[in-house]
């Protein structure tokens, strides 16, 4: 009889993650993100839903109209990776879909480009761990449907950049592909900046769980160095070709100064509806098998997201900094749920 792996299924069930798969699930994923962001394209406006107002300066910058009509902040100036992604799409369905609304059509192709993607990667980090194909694609399935997605990442928002950009660096740190860092910084600083304190926050938290393990526990600190001096400069350098001024990293910070009480707006933020919508059944469900994660994994996320409760107190985001959470625990606690289903179906079989 084939002993079962750390998830209480049998190791027979358990297969490696390999480029087949992902020509395989790549496309399912796709065509799941673009059925649940369908409704942008006829049913309703983003642009007229009160929590979705930022989609006003996402769309803005995907069909390329006047900046300065949308833009209250010039921080929004910077996160052009998923409209510039969006606009081959939106000169697509301009000419060829005259039934759809071209810049939410583009936008919907690009985000779930990054979404489709992020699920290969909860796949790929979920295989690896448990070595069970099953924890990977209900981690994956569960990401997908939980409300972040079809509500926020897939109408009309760019938080699917971010969200993929930190799902990479995760896989990269798993698999050892420190040199990958520098890349995912330039890109993920081009998807939203807050993406590059997030990227610092988590890989040297990582970096210091693993130091007592690994023969040289200095090596990849020149790679966390790297991406902290490619993002910070990829963010100036967007920052300073919009403005057609330069602008410093602390300058751009200082957009987001809400200049209210600390405890007050952190209160808000975690007390606002918008903000248990996305955790509402994720967060209780997720942490039962927590412990059965990396605990640089575990470290690494709980550190950034300290982060990312400071940062959102700070520029009083409200329930709104649920987006940003979601972007560094999603994946996370995603494959925590999937890994209590498979175990308590697996108890299920056994009792049988």
């Amino acid at each position: 009889m084939q002993t079962p792996n750390n998830t209480g299924v049998p190791a027979h069930l358990s297969s490696p993650y390999n480029f087949k798969s992902f020509l395989l699930l790549w496309p399912l994923f796709f065509a799941i993100c673009v059925g649940l962001g369908y409704a942008t394209l006829h049913r309703y406006d983003p642009r007229k839903i009160p929590g979705l107002s930022d989609t006003y300066k996402y769309y803005a910058l995907t069909v390329d109209a006047d900046l300065g009509i949308y833009f209250f902040k010039e921080l929004f100036l910077g996160r052009v990776l998923v409209p510039f992604v969006a606009r081959p799409f939106y000169w697509f369905a301009s000419r060829f879909l005259p039934g759809v609304n071209p810049g939410f059509f583009g936008l919907l192709m690009a985000n779930s480009i990054f979404c489709a993607t992020t699920a290969c990667l909860i796949v790929s980090v979920g295989v690896r761990i448990f070595r069970d194909r099953a924890v990977g694609l209900i981690g994956a399935t569960l990401y997908l449907l939980s409300f972040a997605i079809p509500n926020l990442q897939l109408a009309g928002m760019i938080d699917s950049g971010e969200a993929f950009f930190m799902m990479a660096l995760t896989w990269s740190l798993l698999t050892g592909r420190w040199y990958l860092l520098p890349l995912w910084g330039l890109l993920g600083g081009l998807a939203k900046e807050s993406f590059v304190p997030f990227a610092c926050v988590f890989a040297i938290t990582w970096w210091w769980g693993e130091r007592r393990k690994a023969k040289n526990p200095n090596a990849n600190l020149k790679w966390i160095f790297a991406l902290a001096v490619v993002g910070v400069a990829t963010v100036s350098a967007i920052h300073s070709m919009r403005m057609a001024q330069l602008r410093w990293p602390w300058q751009i910070a200082g957009q987001a100064d809400a200049q209210v009480n600390f405890f007050v707006a952190l209160w808000h933020c975690l007390t606002e509806r918008s903000f248990w919508l996305v955790f509402g059944w994720l967060l209780p469900l997720g942490v039962w098998r927590l412990k059965l994660f990396p605990r640089t994994w575990l470290a690494a996320a709980a550190a950034t997201t300290v982060l990312a409760l400071i940062l959102g107190a700070y520029a009083n985001a409200g329930g709104t900094i649920g987006r940003g959470i979601f972007d560094i625990v999603g994946p996370l606690l995603s494959l925590s749920v999937a890994v209590l289903i498979v175990r308590m179906g697996a108890m299920r079989v056994v009792e049988a």
